[in-house]
């Protein structure tokens, strides 16, 4: 007999006929067309495509920051695509990371600063605590007092990674978290990233343009022009 309460405990994942418009002067336009994936609790995820493809989009439905116009998503059990704003944000703040290609990180404040924010706006426990644990584990244990213009971009995206798992989040979106750094920085936040994700089990969804980056993830989704694939390999994989 099939255990669906389990199968459905082990999906952190699942989007069915996904569909993004968005409404012009004169028309109508499609970024993304009958999207439909799975994705299970640890996984690590690329979704591969250019620029215009449609994947930073459906990064931002998959995380709940923006609602589609048909189709669901399911984020740990939650339906949020049938969720509030206020809701969704609510549930990002306790189940959710984010990496961006932009780092996003306050000017004013110390890398410490910055990790600690997002616990102390949570109420949680020992924030400077957490951030000092966290930035030591991502190789930043001296520079804790340093703003963000007083780092490189790779100490810079290490902080906001260390921010990103503070909370300990289900699950982790990134987009294009290499984007802005070099070759040697990249593939050494790329470690990082795939370390964290093994380490605390979280699950790992990114997007980005780099073949090399994604191949370092456990199953590849490409799209092209709003539609989402899978490599039949990959599929058979993950089966």
């Amino acid at each position: 007999m099939t255990d669906f309460n389990a199968e459905r405990r082990q999906t952190m994942l699942r989007v069915d006929n996904l569909t993004h418009r968005v409404s012009l002067e004169t028309d109508t336009l499609t970024i993304l067309q009958g999207v439909s994936l799975e994705i299970n609790r640890g996984e690590s995820v690329a979704i591969v495509g250019r620029s215009g493809s449609g994947k930073t989009t459906l990064l931002g439905l998959l995380a709940g920051l923006d609602t589609p116009s048909d189709g669901t998503v399911e984020l740990d059990g939650s339906v949020i695509s049938k969720l509030t704003e206020d809701e969704r944000a609510k549930l990002r703040a306790r189940r959710v990371g984010f990496v961006f290609q932009s780092f996003q990180l306050l000017p004013a404040l110390t890398a410490r600063e910055n990790v600690m924010l997002p616990l102390e706006l949570a109420g949680m426990e020992s924030p400077e605590a957490r951030a000092r644990e966290l930035l030591e584990r991502v190789g930043l244990g001296e520079r804790l007092n340093h703003t963000p213009r007083q780092l490189s971009g790779g100490e810079q995206q290490r902080v906001a990674i260390a921010r990103a798992f503070a909370s300990d989040p289900v699950i982790l979106f990134a987009d294009e978290p290499t984007g802005n750094l070099d070759n040697r920085t990249g593939q050494s936040v790329s470690d990082l990233l795939m370390e964290l994700n093994r380490e605390q089990g979280t699950t790992l969804v990114m997007v980005t343009h780099d073949e090399h980056l994604a191949a370092r993830c456990g199953r590849q989704f490409h799209i092209e022009a709003g539609i989402l694939t899978e490599p039949e390999a990959a599929r058979e994989l993950a089966d």
